[in-house]
């Protein structure tokens, strides 16, 4: 069974960090990619960073590209995002997912259509 598990989310003031972990079981690790979206209230699910399963690429959306910073630890199954100088409007629950497809993970950050494994999310709240 696929599990992927998040952690790390929490309170934060403006211009604070927050490092998030997604956990992963159930399948090869390595031959996914994963990415972390994030959806708040109201709003659609976007697309924050993804890391290929081949060569270990990052990607970003423009909204977090400079500010967070995507790495994984194959030995451990799990992929980190360490988050700075967060924003308000970075507030929202954010999820991992894992895909094999070649069309998943690229310019831009992860594509979320089709994906079918998904973590439970971890709420991130930044306040001002």
């Amino acid at each position: 069974e696929v599990q992927l598990v998040e952690s790390g989310g929490g309170l934060v003031q403006a211009g604070g960090s927050l490092r998030l972990s997604c956990a992963a079981s159930g399948f090869t690790f390595i031959d996914y990619a994963i990415g972390w979206f994030r959806q708040a209230p109201g709003k659609e699910r976007e697309g924050v960073s993804c890391i290929s399963s081949s060569d270990g690429s990052t990607y970003y959306a423009d909204s977090v590209k400079g500010r967070f910073t995507i790495s994984r630890a194959n030995a451990k199954n799990t992929v980190y995002l360490q988050m700075n100088s967060l924003k308000p409007e970075d507030t929202a629950v954010y999820y991992c997912a894992a895909d094999s497809s070649i069309d998943y993970c690229g310019p831009g950050g992860p594509v979320g259509a089709g994906v079918r494994n998904w973590g439970q999310g971890t709420q991130v709240t930044v306040s001002s």
